[in-house]
């Protein structure tokens, strides 16, 4: 029998369980029935809230081989929340595995005293009152804050201001949207800035790779989470917010902030299964459709009509659905034209926006949007059309969205690690961030549009990946039928596996589809196989090279130097 404790975490906005913030357990369970140990949980928490005089509410999943448990609790007892939670199965398990009995009365005590200690009723009264204003209140372990971008207005969490002090009227919302999805949540982050921008938009973005004002990059990190979003929007130059929403911060502590005008999701494809018992496809799709939990039923959820697993969890949302497609000809293209609803496509290679009240607008020609590479990168074309969606929603001009598609390169300086094309001593070098099979294949796929004499690919897998992962990339790189391929360690990432053991199962998988074993070279970084595949190409040659570490050591690399 296992009843394991995987993870406590507190929930600070809407996320996959429910609306309400609390804690969280993800457990593992194996050998005896679930809803035994759910429902011994239960009573355990029931009996020490009651022993507590404090009123929760409690709510489960279950998934293949686990469950998560939650608990409500206010904003100031959060971590309360997370002891009383896990107390509550340790009880579990030693009642179940017939352990020894704990002392559950004097830890009941320790928790009343934590709780007395955590409580702060002037935050409550604060947070009760922005809601009744309208007034975006955002509060954390250290600061708390009213208003966003330029109104912000922000205080230690221990010197919160009076009720006498504040004027409601001063705090102003800025316009700000949720991106999320399994690929292109960097990519449209950084177009819709570039289109904000084009409109005289002083824009803020938060994504996995940094957090910017403007052209200022604030600090360099995975800002994908609630943390990047405070930090954004209580960034007075922030005029809009551009905020990356990825699958890890959702699950790990709801959406960044309760509200926002729209919300994008670009595609949903397999990629960390397997964690915090998000363990199917399908499961993935309803983590990322908790965005729409930050929209109102008048607010748009921008959506791609070409990704099926989007389409199955559209039916389960209640609000304004403008989907975008790469086809006029998509039935529920076809449906938004006939219903009057906004919709984005192409027809006759121009990217077309339709309004609710059938009026269509060509915005520009596929080709002439540089980050298409001539229409060559049909993934970028999915990202400039979901962009167009969530740009329209914000009301942001036409000619500002013309512009800034127009300006969006693929260079690593407007999109670094995505798409980045080099021309290094007549040959192509293209580098991209992809790192799962669903990116991989549409890279691929991109890279066999351009003009080549032979093909040069490099790539590497970080440690958490399963071997079936692992393999279904592989099988996308192999159907680039390269001349070379060169298998890179990431040391960084090794995340649990031994070294040079993804080397071997990638080697031995590239054997076992025909790969000639003298065309396989092994290779100690991403930094160590740019430099040797670029070293074998020669001019007419693509080389793509998969970077997941050291991308600004090889964008370096591949710079052109004074002779």
């Amino acid at each position: 029998m296992r009843l394991e404790l995987d993870e406590v975490r507190r929930l600070t906005g809407p996320n996959l369980l429910w609306d309400k913030p609390g804690a969280i357990l993800d457990v593992f369970i194996d050998g005896i029935d679930r809803q035994t140990v759910i429902s011994t949980w239960q009573r355990w928490v029931d009996k020490l809230l009651l022993n507590m005089n404090w009123q929760q509410d409690t709510t489960t999943r279950l998934y293949a081989g686990g469950a998560s448990l939650a608990i409500s609790a206010p904003m100031d007892a959060l971590y309360t929340a997370c002891d009383l939670a896990e107390l509550a199965w340790e009880l579990t398990v030693s009642q179940l595995c017939q352990l020894a009995n704990i002392d559950w009365q004097s830890r009941v005590e320790q928790l009343q005293v934590a709780l007395a200690e955590e409580q702060n009723p002037e935050l409550l009264n604060i947070l009760a009152m922005a809601k009744d204003h309208d007034v975006t209140a955002i509060s954390d372990d250290d600061e708390f804050s009213l208003g966003t971008g330029p109104t912000v207005e922000v205080w230690p969490i221990d010197k919160l201001p009076a009720d006498s002090q504040l004027q409601w009227g001063k705090y102003q919302d800025i316009p700000r949207a949720f991106i999320t999805g399994t690929n292109g949540k960097s990519t449209s982050v950084r177009l819709a800035s570039e289109i904000a921008k084009a409109a005289g938009i002083c824009a803020g973005v938060t994504s996995t790779d940094f957090i910017k004002v403007g052209d200022e990059i604030i600090d360099k990190g995975d800002y994908s989470g609630p943390g990047g979003a405070r930090m954004l929007l209580r960034d007075k130059r922030t005029e809009m917010a551009f905020l990356e929403v990825a699958r890890g911060g959702i699950l790990r502590r709801g959406i960044p902030i309760d509200k926002v005008n729209t919300a994008l999701i670009t595609n949903v494809a397999s990629d960390h299964l397997g964690q915090y018992g998000i363990n199917t496809v399908a499961e993935l799709a309803e983590v990322k459709f908790v965005v729409a939990k930050g929209l109102a039923n008048t607010s748009t959820l921008v959506l791609n009509a070409d990704n099926h697993l989007v389409v199955e969890q559209a039916k389960k949302v209640n609000c304004q659905i403008c989907w975008f497609s790469e086809d006029v000809n998509n039935p529920l293209i076809v449906h938004n034209q006939q219903a009057g609803f906004p919709c984005v496509f192409v027809d006759n290679h121009q990217f077309v926006y339709m309004f609710a009240d059938g009026t269509k607008q060509i915005i520009e020609d596929v080709k002439a949007v540089p980050m298409t590479m001539q229409g060559a990168a049909k993934h970028n074309i999915q990202n400039a059309l979901g962009v167009i969606g969530l740009c329209m929603a914000l009301k942001l001009p036409l000619q500002a969205i013309k512009q800034g598609l127009i300006n969006f390169g693929s260079s690593a300086k407007d999109n670094p690690g995505r798409g980045n094309l080099y021309d290094y001593q007549g040959a192509t070098v293209m580098v991209d961030f992809a790192h799962n099979a669903h990116s991989v294949k549409a890279m691929i796929n991109t890279a066999k549009q351009l003009p080549a004499k032979r093909y040069i690919v490099m790539f590497s897998n970080a440690g958490d990946r399963a071997d079936e992962d692992i393999k279904q990339l592989t099988d996308e790189i192999q159907k680039l039928q390269a001349d070379r391929y060169v298998v890179a360690e990431l040391e960084r990432y090794l995340r649990g596996r031994q070294p040079d053991e993804l080397l071997h199962l990638v080697k031995n998988h590239l054997l076992s589809k025909g790969v000639d074993e003298a065309v396989i070279d092994c290779v100690d970084s991403p930094f160590t196989g740019a430099k040797q595949a670029i070293e074998l190409a020669t001019p007419g040659d693509v080389v793509v090279l998969f970077c997941l570490d050291q991308r600004e050591e090889i964008d370096q690399l591949l710079q052109p130097t004074d002779n």
